[in-house]
């Protein structure tokens, strides 16, 4: 079966960097759009940035020049190279991963999330 597992999250102090990775194992054909999304306690889901296939990002305007989403094919990963970190990047970070599958088409995919904590 297919799995997202998430590694890199951690506690900074504002102004700091931090790297999350995204791996995905399993009978993969192929993966398509992957995504990065946070969740702060008390709030919702929102989206954070995307990349497809071919390398082509998009990212939430309160992270933009300071965050850089990024893939290795070869490697089944996405990457979130976080960096001037605020408090208010505080928040879970889930991966999201479009994936088809040896004997099926696309389906989407979430991993278990990692906590970014950033403060002094």
């Amino acid at each position: 079966q297919v799995q997202l597992v998430e590694s890199g999250g951690g506690l900074v102090q504002p102004g700091g960097s931090l790297r999350l990775s995204c791996t995905a194992s399993g009978s993969i054909f192929d993966i398509g759009t992957m995504d990065w999304y946070r969740q702060a306690p008390g709030k919702q889901r929102d989206f954070v940035a995307r990349i497809t296939r071919v390398g082509f990002t998009n990212y939430a305007d309160s992270v933009k020049g300071r965050f850089t989403i990024s893939r290795d094919n070869a490697k089944n990963t996405v990457y979130l190279q976080m960096n001037s970190l605020k408090p208010e990047d505080t928040a879970v970070y889930y991966c999201n991963a479009n994936i088809r599958g040896t004997s099926y088409g696309f389906r989407d995919y979430w991993g278990q999330g990692t906590q970014v904590t950033v403060s002094s």
